[in-house]
């Protein structure tokens, strides 16, 4: 099957979603998606952060479809025709999308351990407004011990519930779901400090915003602080991988995550002991720097990145400064017995 996003053409397998075949695509034609991935089942149509407008259905049904489609669970038509970036429907839906999201997320970005590697932070430099017109009071929740490892931050929680479909699908038995419904949703486990399944950390990885933290990670540092390693260890838990990144800071190991693509989402699942319990360099095996696809606050003057050397073309004395002051500032140069001035110092004069 052949279709066209965004003027680009491309052919797709039988079953192909719209968000898959933007992805074959690339760029700016891929659509924000903060419910689905694509290494769980059954994820997506929840946020509607992925809309799209089909312009024609099919060459066996030319017509435009009237609504704007979600591109997750949408599968794509044989001649099928999409706007995604070049619709205003789209970037007005989005834009109105955003705002929901936002109506009830604290503005704690400066406190949030996500900050940097956020999905919604990305979504709102885009798409969101400077002002706000939710003037009523925002929905808040008490503070909840989950379990050993992770922090929940439920005013945060978009309710994606990546970290359920993780829980149904890696590990023995879910502990925690979505409780209540509306405006009330949380997520929340039945008993207190439930959590504890050796892939539990996962649902770090997945989740969006900051609402599922690093516990062993928490206020340590920030990521653009931090020097990212692609790593590997022979782990004997089955199921896990053990290929990494390792953050450091130094020589030191601060957190350990599994491995991201260019659309943050993970290539293979970690345990536990993996992710909280090896913080030594002696634990890993060091395969090189981690390189980023995707724009991100940590690409800005990355440890990876070739710098070019920046040159002021410019009068020597302006930025170099005189011969005789360089040689003040650098009292290396200056003799033990010789005076600033370049005189000899006189013991009857200055002791």
């Amino acid at each position: 099957m052949k279709v066209t996003i965004d003027g680009q053409e491309i052919e797709v397998a039988p079953g192909t979603t719209i968000l898959q075949a933007a992805r074959m695509i690339g760029g700016e034609s891929v659509p924000p998606a903060m419910c689905y991935y694509s290494k769980l089942k059954g994820t997506g149509g929840k946020c509607r952060c992925c809309l799209v407008d089909v312009t024609k259905g099919s060459e066996a049904d030319p017509r435009p479809m009237p609504k704007l489609m979600a591109s997750c669970v949408t599968g794509c038509q044989d001649g099928m025709e999409i706007a995604s970036k070049s619709s205003d429907r789209v970037k007005e839906a989005r834009n109105a999308v955003t705002e929901f999201l936002l109506i009830n997320h604290p503005l704690d970005c400066p406190v949030c351990d996500q900050a940097g590697e956020c999905d919604l932070q990305n979504l709102s430099f885009e798409h969101g407004k400077l002002q706000q017109r939710f003037i009523e009071e925002k929905r808040t929740f008490e503070p909840e011990n989950i379990g050993p490892h992770i922090q929940l931050h439920m005013n945060r929680c978009i309710v994606c519930q990546r970290c359920v479909e993780v829980a149904d699908q890696l590990t023995d038995g879910r502990v925690h779901g979505v409780l209540n419904r509306g405006d009330h949703s949380q997520i929340s486990t039945c008993v207190s400090a439930a959590i504890d399944n050796e892939f539990s950390g996962n649902m770090i990885d997945v989740c969006p915003v900051g609402a599922l933290t690093d516990k062993t990670f928490r206020f340590k540092s920030r990521v653009w602080f931090n020097k990212p390693f692609n790593a590997h260890r022979e782990c004997t838990t089955p199921g896990c991988c053990g290929k990494t990144t390792v953050w450091m800071f130094g020589n030191e190991i601060q957190r350990v995550t599994a491995r991201k693509d260019e659309f943050h989402e993970v290539e293979d699942f970690i345990c536990n002991t993996c992710r909280f319990d090896k913080k030594d360099l002696a634990d890993w095996v060091i395969e090189g720097p981690r390189k980023f696809e995707k724009d991100s606050v940590i690409n800005q003057n990355n440890y990876t990145r070739k710098l070019e050397k920046v040159e002021i073309a410019t009068e020597k004395g302006i930025l170099l400064g005189r011969d005789i002051d360089r040689k003040k500032i650098s009292m290396a140069e200056i003799d033990y017995n010789e005076k600033i001035d370049g005189n000899l110092i006189d013991s009857k004069k200055n002791g």
